[in-house]
């Protein structure tokens, strides 16, 4: 994540629900590094299976340089968009109000 162009900060991080946690990101709901830069741009991700794979990515990536991390956003996003600028409307955190379906499921 980042919170501008390319002279920006970066931010690497893992989680096990990527729209949860770009929502909060986005809404500087959790106190910490990413609120204090106002990171809210997803500009890259992975996915994987296994946690401790993510997390092996997550420490190899973060022990790059600056220049490797900005070519591997790249190679996916050229145009350093946000990935998840139309999520915000799917994803509802839990507490929301819920309706049933015509099916009777949630």
């Amino acid at each position: 994540m980042t919170n501008g162009p390319k002279s920006a900060i970066l931010y690497t991080g893992i989680t096990g629900d990527l729209r949860r946690r770009v929502w909060q990101h986005k809404r500087r709901t959790v106190a910490g590094f990413t609120n204090r830069y106002n990171v809210t741009l997803l500009v890259y991700y992975e996915c994987f299976i296994y946690p401790d794979a993510a997390i092996k990515r997550e420490k190899e990536i973060k022990g790059w340089r600056r220049s490797k991390k900005i070519a591997l956003i790249e190679s996916m996003n050229p145009c350093w968009d946000d990935l998840a600028r139309d999520w915000q409307e799917m994803y509802k955190p839990l507490g929301a109000v819920c309706a049933r379906d015509p099916s009777g499921r949630w």
